[in-house]
């Protein structure tokens, strides 16, 4: 893969803690994120857990110096972005081209649905502030002039795998010369769109999940934000800083087997990982730890794990999935991992899969239980596959 590009920065906020350091110190702990639902108003506040943000609405507006009205999208994804941005230091340089590339899923649907509780009642009524930045484009906008990024900003949404295609997105634009820096990932905040959707295709768990195991019910949603600043070589040569590793290799498969669902055989993951690690010039032996995306669901796990089964043929190497802690943050999910998967290689980790407790029956392997510390972690491979059959692995490696 000619042309590094470099990590410079992290930034999350998740169910698990609200900053990078809150999320390693958690993930370490074995301190997962899910709870009874807090902060949205839903009749299965009792029923459904998930993993909320600790923070209601106004905490994180007064936190981020947006007005009340802005999505909760938009502010998580500010807090992220913000804390990547400082940590990185390109600030700091004058004259760099800098991008923002922001995933979500479902925008300012928040907001909206508090303006047709009202309007629906009376169609007189209805801030009409809540539906103005109701678009996913909205909120990547919103978030990029607060931050003072204006050479180029777009925004990925391609369901669960979204955050990690807009962080290879960036990778690519930095190789081709477009930019010099970029601040990639993704935000989702948690709605009564999605819960009712999820809960519609019953893949919720009603406790809290157990991702790769053979007893599994589904998953428990999330929400949250996290974001890499991806940089050149040039740019990366000009920081005091120490880098986090490399994005050396990523890819993009369609299976094209099922809206909602990935095929039997794993055939979208496996093509993702397979082409991750042609394009980082690696074999399968050379990885040192899968962030899985693991979301508890009977058919991804399936998929998922028949797909490492076939790529990895009996040599496997730790896994684990970090949903266990903070949930399936949907949009958010690739870039809160790519994060937690920078944290691994930099601190020689690997996280535990929590509440595992029976192996898969199709499965030769089980993932991580305990957390592992003092690993060689040399490549961690990081997978984030979305409805659509829109799979995406990404893979970063130590400088």
């Amino acid at each position: 893969m000619s042309s590094p590009v470099y990590v410079a920065g992290l930034g999350v906020i998740s169910a698990i803690g609200n900053n990078v350091a809150e999320n390693l110190a958690a993930l370490k702990n074995g301190k997962a994120g899910m709870a009874e639902i807090t902060y949205l108003k839903t009749k299965y506040e009792h029923e459904i857990p998930a993993a909320e943000v600790k923070f209601s609405n106004e905490e994180l507006a007064e936190k981020t110096g947006f007005a009340t009205h802005i999505s909760r999208t938009a502010l998580l994804s500010s807090i992220a972005a913000k804390e990547a941005l400082d940590d990185s230091g390109v600030k700091k340089i004058d004259g760099l081209r800098i991008g923002f590339i922001s995933a979500n899923t479902v925008g300012g649907m928040d907001k909206s649905e508090h303006f047709y509780e009202d309007f629906l009642k009376d169609d007189q009524t209805g801030d009409l502030l809540d539906v103005l930045n109701h678009g996913c484009g909205n909120i990547t906008e919103l978030v990029a002039d607060q931050l003072g990024i204006n050479s180029y900003v777009t925004t990925i949404s391609t369901a669960c795998s979204s955050s990690a295609n807009a962080i290879f997105f960036g990778a690519r634009l930095i190789r081709a010369g477009i930019l010099d820096a970029v601040v990639a990932g993704g935000s989702d905040a948690f709605t009564r769109f999605t819960l009712n959707g999820f809960n519609t295709l019953m893949i919720l768990d009603r406790e809290f999940c157990k991702p790769f195991d053979e007893d599994r019910k589904g998953l428990n949603l999330g929400e949250g934000a996290g974001y890499l600043v991806l940089v050149s070589d040039k740019v990366a040569q000009q920081l005091d800083k120490e880098l986090y590793g490399k994005l050396s290799g990523y890819d993009n498969s369609n299976d094209a087997y099922h809206q909602t669902a990935t095929s039997p055989e794993g055939d979208g993951p496996y093509m993702a990982m397979q082409g991750a690690l042609k394009r980082a010039g690696l074999q399968p032996s050379d990885i040192s730890y899968i962030n899985l995306h693991g979301t508890g669901t009977p058919n991804n796990d399936q998929s998922e794990g028949t797909a490492v089964m076939r790529l990895f043929d009996g040599n496997y190497p730790p896994m684990s999935s970090t949903k266990s802690f903070t949930g399936h943050t949907l949009g958010a999910s690739g870039g809160i991992e790519a994060v937690f998967s920078l944290l691994a290689l930099k601190h020689g980790l690997v996280f535990p899969n929590l509440r595992f407790e029976t192996q898969m029956k199709e499965l030769p392997f089980v993932p991580q239980t305990e957390l592992l510390t003092d690993q060689p972690i040399n490549h961690v491979l990081s997978n984030s596959f979305g409805f659509g059959g829109n799979c995406s692995s990404l893979i970063f490696s130590k400088v």
